[in-house]
């Protein structure tokens, strides 16, 4: 008998019992809560006369709809009556059966997928889930973290447990050193380019390899992020020094002896050697360059050494009329170089690409320079008031705003048009965010996704450049 992988050892810790239906129930530890899919399920509770199973189990914060400047205002700030209403609706559900909750005005606020690690509640060996699909990002700490619907939220809220089908094995097996200045970021689009966005259907990524190892937990929690954007259910990474040194000390972390007997534990938490797999792919990180997408999928990517591709050179008549209108969406050209093309708007934020490393890189690459004068604006909105707060100490927020940067409060921005930070139709954007669907980030905008530090690179030269080459 085979070994069992990471993914197999966490699943069969947390497996109920398998369902008639070929379903299998699975116990959830932690349950993340925002304001966007929470207010439907606690509405069902109280319809169905149930109230949360286990309470400890559940962190809140408020992070899609808050509007990141004027955050002194709290609740008043938010001038969009639906956005309020849920913002409110969460306060009042939390408030009433004793969740915790990091709310508007609470330093520790941020975006989900930054403060559940940040606090260490995020830990490894958890089955976590939230109403968000970027929960695969907590993955990166050897937990099997996975986002889920409104209707699920809710279950989990009544149960503590969820009903799933039992996921494959995909390994992403990444050796060699990544190149100074391309990071997880262009690594994880680079991986998505590779096998598509249906390419992990059915799976569970783990990655793996010396280029993975040497990654901070700030990039593995990039590369999980992503993992959905490949198709896959979640992304995970198995737990070794790094992990535990990220963790230790961390507000919801275990202390004392505690940490020890977990550690025993959490060090069990890779796959076996003799670990068999459903899919394999293998990437050399030293012969990757910066990454950019020129379409409206993650998908559509490629080098900033390249261009963008050409309908007539498509292998069959649906994918050229699939380049075709990805082109007239974004407004290029066939084969037109992607370096050079000028931008209106960069944001460097989101839950993939917001946290204390990525500023810092931001800040190496724009120090002492001034953002481009046709940026109608460069906005930088960390993952948490906690993030916030250390760019502030460490001097990174007066480089930004010396630069010309516009430095927000937390909060997911302009990832999604569900808050003020959005585009105008067809201007263009460098973003570090996960996503660059048609209006994602505002009505007929256009979204180019980049790592942190191209995203720095092209609001100074107002323009898309290689970073390798101007910092």
């Amino acid at each position: 008998m085979s070994g069992k992988t990471l993914y197999d050892k966490v699943w069969d810790a947390h497996l109920v019992g398998q369902r008639a239906d070929g379903q299998s129930m699975v116990y959830i530890d932690r349950h993340l809560l925002h304001e966007v899919t929470s207010p439907q399920a606690f509405e069902g509770l109280k319809l169905a006369g149930r109230k949360p199973w286990r309470i400890d189990a559940n962190l809140a914060t408020p992070d899609h709809n808050v509007p990141t400047d004027n955050r002194a205002a709290g609740l008043d700030g938010i001038t969009d009556l639906i956005a309020r209403e849920q913002v409110v609706t969460l306060d009042n559900n939390c408030r009433e059966y004793g969740i915790t909750q990091f709310d508007i005005l609470d330093p520790r606020q941020g975006i989900v997928h930054v403060i559940g690690p940040e606090q260490g509640a995020t830990l490894p060996g958890m089955t976590i889930v939230c109403g968000d699909s970027h929960t695969s990002t907590h993955g990166a700490f050897a937990a099997l973290a996975q986002g889920i619907g409104t209707s699920d939220v809710e279950h989990v809220l009544a149960t503590q447990c969820l009903v799933q089908q039992k996921a494959g094995n995909f390994t992403v097996q990444v050796d060699g050193q990544l190149p100074e200045l391309v990071s997880a970021k262009d690594l994880v689009l680079a991986i998505i380019g590779a096998i598509g966005t249906a390419g992990a259907t059915g799976h569970t990524i783990e990655y793996r390899g010396s280029a993975i190892s040497a990654l901070s937990m700030e990039g593995r929690m990039t590369l999980c992020n992503m993992s959905i954007e490949a198709g896959a259910r979640a992304g995970m990474v198995g737990v070794d020094d790094t992990t535990l040194a990220y963790l230790k000390g961390r507000p919801f972390a275990p202390s004392g002896s505690l940490w020890d007997q977990a550690e025993a534990y959490w060090r069990t938490l890779v796959s076996d050697a003799d670990a068999q797999f459903d899919r394999q792919l293998v990437l050399d990180a030293a012969s990757l360059v910066p990454q950019i997408t020129w379409g409206t999928s993650p998908e559509m990517v490629i080098g900033v050494d390249a261009a963008a591709p050409d309908p007539r050179a498509a292998a069959d008549a649906q994918e050229a009329d699939g380049i075709e209108r990805a082109l007239t969406y974004m407004g290029l050209s066939a084969n037109q170089p992607i370096s050079g093309v000028s931008l209106d708007r960069v944001f460097i934020g989101s839950c993939t690409n917001s946290r204390i490393e990525d500023l810092r890189v931001v800040a190496s690459v724009v120090s002492g320079k001034k953002v481009a004068k046709n940026i109608k604006q460069a906005l930088i909105v960390p993952g948490s008031g906690l993030v916030k707060a250390q760019a502030e100490a460490e001097g990174l927020a007066d480089i930004f705003v010396a630069a010309g940067f516009d430095w927000r409060a937390a909060g997911c921005s302009m990832c999604l048009a569900m808050n003020p930070d959005r585009l105008q139709p067809e201007e263009r954007c460098a973003s570090t965010s996960n996503r660059n669907f048609e209006g994602r980030q505002g009505h007929a905008g256009r979204t180019h996704l980049v790592s942190p530090a191209m995203a720095a690179a092209a609001a100074i030269a107002g323009h898309f450049v290689d970073v390798r080459e101007v910092a």
